[in-house]
């Protein structure tokens, strides 16, 4: 047990450095000035490195071997978390790991003005100059794991799930969407159109309603800020979250919805088991179970009918104009519309899927060496075409659009799509173990539904992989066909 204290200890010491560096990121998006990126890019490789030499160290390596089985399961399995993230820190040299924290830094950096300016050539030679160390670090990794080089990177956001587990899945989908898309459409042409939004909401009063309403699904802002950014994102530590968004004037619902989502992500963060803090097991059980998160939020509780009638007459109240603007089913109407459209995170809960199937294949494709950084563009228009039948006017609302790959995070895209799933999958569990769950939606009281999820997903950290942790809060591991399911019951039903 001394050998598991000092154990113990030693990863609660590497934590505290991890959330040094989670806070300095979230500074380097939401506050830092322009001539902070290359020292803050320094700072994070330096912080990379302390946090590589702690996890590579001998000790800890004989430690970790003489260690022996714990009693306690929750004990054992971190033993087990820290065993793998030893495994995983040793296959990789200390100059590749600060090497990557550096290059991510500074192509994220030069991504913002690419992006703003639609100029893919100004950011390519960075995104390959990173996309060469990643694959370095894949195949070290894959050799240690006995995984191929693109299911390493995506066992770092989600361990237990491989490509060959997404394929089927994705592909499965995308026969699902050739049928229902043009179905959906059809039904919504069929509907009165969607009301006019308000011509123009000023940003403090949308800051002022994401704050009311994040509190009221949960978020405790003594402990959380939120500021803007050009991403939104959450960030930060279980302690000190700080969620971003991005606001524009003629469209409320962005930075609404994005708040929401975000709040999500919070709320998991803030739920999971403090008697672990600071240790592996402790912490989120994966990408895809934390986007479950977002999304059980932002889709399946804010977009249901019980919460729009509640969100009505707040948005009136809170922006003015007209009322039938803010009338329930014109807010069904505009936040469940179904359209064929080239940006991720604006995208309906139908055609969203799509765009994660198209990052998925492209990022293996970056990876395996089939596909080179200058024919990105092309690859990304034919695949939108083939997809969902449009092509990106500009590569600003094409492969320029999302952050992820220029800060060095591959692998990780088919965690939204897998979470969208899970979340369908949890929200018909919880509204079957908690009746109240919609009544409370319809008073815009998230507590039924949020103290079901801290009892059966937030509570648990990463005591359990994706697939353990639903089939210990739903009955069955993931079962696509209740995502399917409630699409077809919110945008196939003919009413």
């Amino acid at each position: 047990m001394s050998i598991y204290r000092a154990l113990s200890e030693r990863f609660a010491r590497i934590a505290t450095i991890g959330e040094a560096s989670a806070i300095l990121g979230w500074d380097e998006a939401a506050m830092m000035p322009d001539g902070g990126a290359a020292s803050r890019g320094d700072q994070l490789a330096a912080l990379a490195g302390v946090i590589h030499d702690m996890l590579t160290d001998p000790k800890l390596g004989d430690d970790l071997a003489a260690a022996e089985p714990l009693d306690d399961d929750w004990q054992q399995t971190n033993l087990a978390l820290m065993r793998d993230r030893h495994k995983r820190a040793v296959c990789l040299p200390g100059d590749l790991v600060e090497a990557i924290a550096k290059a991510s830094s500074s192509c994220e950096r030069i991504w913002r003005s690419a992006r703003q300016d639609s100029d893919f050539k100004a950011v390519a030679p960075a995104l390959g100059e990173l996309l060469a160390l990643t694959r370095q670090a894949a195949v070290a990794l894959g050799e240690a794991l006995n995984l191929s080089p693109y299911d390493a990177l995506m066992s770092q956001y989600q361990r237990g799930i491989s490509s060959k587990d997404v394929e089927p899945i994705f592909a499965n989908y995308e026969t699902f969407l050739r049928e229902a898309l043009p179905q959906a459409e059809a039904i919504q042409a069929g509907r009165n159109a969607p009301a006019a939004a308000p011509p123009q909401v000023p940003v403090a009063l949308q800051e002022a309603l994401c704050r009311t309403l994040a509190q009221q699904a949960g978020l405790d802002f003594t402990a959380a800020r939120l500021d803007r950014s050009m991403h939104p994102f959450c960030g930060g530590i279980p302690s000190d979250i700080r969620i971003t968004t991005r606001y524009d004037e003629s469209d409320y619902a962005s930075a609404l919805m994005g708040v929401l989502h975000e709040t999500g992500h919070a709320l998991y963060e803030a739920g999971l088991p403090k008697n672990f803090a600071r240790q592996p097991v402790g912490e989120a059980s994966g990408m895809a179970t934390h986007e479950s998160q977002s999304l059980i939020i932002e889709m399946q509780a804010v977009r249901s009918d019980a919460f729009l009638d509640y969100l009505s007459p707040l948005l009136h109240r809170s922006f003015g104009g007209d009322a039938e603007t803010f009338s329930p089913a014109a807010l069904r109407a505009r936040l469940r519309h179904v359209e064929r459209s080239f940006i991720r995170v604006e995208a309906d809960e139908m055609t969203y899927p799509a765009h994660v199937i198209l990052r998925f294949r492209l990022e293996q494709a970056l990876i395996s060496g089939d596909l080179q950084v200058a024919d990105l563009p092309g690859a990304w228009n034919e695949a939108m075409q083939s997809l969902l039948g449009i092509t990106p006017p500009d590569d600003r609302r094409g492969c320029l659009q999302d952050i992820h790959w220029y800060a060095g995070l591959v692998g990780y895209f088919p965690s939204y799509t897998l979470g969208a799933m899970a979340a369908a999958q949890l929200m018909a569990a919880a509204r079957q173990a908690v009746p109240g769950i919609d009544h409370g939606l319809a008073h815009g009281d998230f507590g039924p539904l949020r103290g079901w999820l801290r009892a059966n997903v937030h509570g648990y950290g990463s005591r359990y992989g994706f697939n353990e942790l639903l089939v210990k809060a739903t009955g069955k591991a993931l079962d696509p066909v209740d995502f399917q399911r409630h699409l077809a019951s919110r945008y196939l039903a003919v009413s």
